[in-house]
């Protein structure tokens, strides 16, 4: 029934049906080098919801999911490595466009250059430590920097799989739904169901329609009252948390069904078009794989651009097009400039634009542009990170929060990490 995204790699995470938080421990952490596409199978992988969103910075903090009392736990900082990637409804998006309670998937590392981090830098063994208050390890693991951030449809439609809904038992338009995650293909093990709560507050994705929990039931779909086998249902859910009144400490809610493929593929385009407006005024973020210096202010540069964006975006990159490149921060901030990212911007042309006839790393598009400019400014360095507007995309200002003035003082950088508890 439901459709599989061509996205990232095809990486199984789940065991069984129901996502482990049983952490797994490699036998030596990985860092990444900086400025580096790192390895997706050697991230720690870990799950919560999203409580802190700081969307200038691409940081937040999320309640991680552990072996104890969920609700206990505090809101453990995050950063998104510059490459890193953020999917909601199956698209790409911006942290800004994520609801504050999405329970989000996170594939992380340790920071990989400790003295910039934007978030409080632990201990390598900190995913190990016992939190107490009945709260469990693993909640405050060191790999804090992101290179893919998921919501749960996001990561069902990259892996394949899908919720199947066997049972709701409903009072009152509230109530909870029996559900199996199934894998892409069925094996003989045994799949245990998962109990999650609803509300009249959940919304239902039917074709075009976006209907309640009491439509369904004056359809006779549900049960106004009692229970009813839903015959495992196919759909793709959207997951949050709240309180639940009846001592259970690790309980999802439901805050979407998608019914079908029609009204997912809505989503998805719905988001993927406010991204496209999105990156489109902040400009497409690169790094610097190399830069040849001519005389006067002359240099070619040659950059890759960042990856897990809408193959449109990646269009408007053309040879003999005029483009525009300004040196950014590792939280993608324009840099260089008083009064937004074109201040300062070194103006010129695309030369050529080639794909990688090799495997691409997850955070890199393959697609590699040489640009060349008669005023080459500092921030364009070999290993840096840079912005680049196509010719054709609007020229506009950024908000006063998204650039900086002076790249070189950590406290006009960003606000320091010390905004955050170190747990």
């Amino acid at each position: 029934m439901m459709r599989r995204a061509q996205f990232g790699l095809a990486l199984l995470l789940a065991t069984g049906c129901l996502w482990n938080p049983v952490l797994l421990m490699e036998d030596e952490p990985f860092r990444p080098a900086p400025g580096s596409f790192p390895p997706l199978e050697k991230a720690h992988t870990y799950r919560g919801e999203l409580v802190f969103v700081d969307h200038a910075n691409r940081r937040g903090s999320l309640r991680v999911q552990g072996s104890g009392m969920f609700f206990r736990n505090d809101p453990h900082p995050f950063a998104m490595l510059p490459c890193g990637i953020v999917r909601y409804h199956g698209a790409p998006a911006d942290l800004r466009d994520v609801p504050l309670g999405t329970i989000l998937h996170v594939h992380a590392f340790l920071p990989p250059d400790p003295q910039i981090s934007s978030v409080p830098v632990l201990p390598v063994d900190n995913r190990t430590k016992d939190a107490n208050h009945n709260r469990g390890a693993g909640i405050f693991p060191a790999e804090n920097h992101v290179l893919l951030l998921e919501d749960e449809p996001s990561r069902c439609l990259r892996e394949g799989s899908v919720w199947k809904l066997q049972e709701v038992e409903c009072q009152n338009n509230t109530g909870t739904l029996l559900a199996t995650l199934e894998p892409p293909e069925a094996g003989s093990a045994k799949v245990d169901p998962e109990k999650l709560t609803f509300d009249a507050a959940t919304r239902i994705w039917r074709g075009r329609e976006c209907l309640g929990i009491e439509d369904l039931v004056q359809e006779g779909l549900w049960p106004a009252s009692g229970k009813q086998s839903l015959a495992a249902q196919a759909v793709h859910l959207g997951l949050t948390w709240k309180p639940t009144p009846d001592g259970v400490f690790t309980r999802f809610h439901i805050s979407d069904i998608w019914l079908d493929d029609t009204a997912l593929t809505l989503a998805t385009r719905r988001q993927t078009e406010t991204h496209k407006a999105f990156i489109r005024s902040r400009w497409m973020p690169a790094r610097v794989d190399a830069v040849e210096y001519g005389k006067f202010g002359r240099a070619t540069v040659t950059a890759t651009l960042f990856g897990g964006m809408d193959p449109s975006l990646y269009a408007d990159f053309q040879a003999s097009t005029s483009a525009m490149i300004n040196a950014v921060e590792n939280t993608l901030k324009h840099t260089h400039g008083a009064y937004g990212a074109a201040h300062m911007a070194s103006r010129g042309t695309i030369l050529d634009v080639t794909r990688s006839t090799d495997a691409v790393p997850l955070g890199s598009s393959g697609l590699q542009i040489r640009f060349e400019t008669d005023l080459i400014i500092e921030g364009i360095r070999t290993g840096r990170i840079v912005r680049i507007r196509p010719g054709g995309w609007p020229q506009v200002q950024v908000p006063r929060e998204e650039y900086l003035d002076d790249a070189a003082n950590p406290d006009e950088r960003f606000p320091t990490p010390a905004i955050f508890p170190k747990y």
